[in-house]
């Protein structure tokens, strides 16, 4: 889902993989240091992604999030994307 206010489109995406905050910090760190990324907000129980960008990067985003192991709602969860996840995961602990 997307909305555009101002300038900035904020896009949902229901992703797969996500188990707690240590996820939640990687994807936030990793989604943050695309260009164009205004704000991030993970929403843990229900497995959303809320990005708010100024670039329409929706393509980028979602092949950022499978790279960290957190494919979107749909797409190919294979067993790569989830030790990836899991070391996102390990990772977002030590970060926090």
């Amino acid at each position: 889902m997307e909305k555009r206010k101002l300038g900035i489109m904020t896009t949902e995406i229901q992703i797969e993989n996500l188990k707690c905050g240590g996820c939640a910090a990687t994807i936030k760190k990793g989604i943050l240091s695309l260009d164009g990324i205004e704000k991030v907000n993970i929403d843990v129980e229900k497995s959303i992604v809320l990005v708010s960008s100024r670039n329409e990067n929706l393509e980028e985003i979602k092949s950022k999030l499978s790279k960290l192991g957190y494919p979107e709602v749909g797409d190919k969860n294979t067993m790569i994307h989830k030790a990836k996840s899991f070391v996102s995961c390990a990772v977002g602990r030590l970060d926090s």
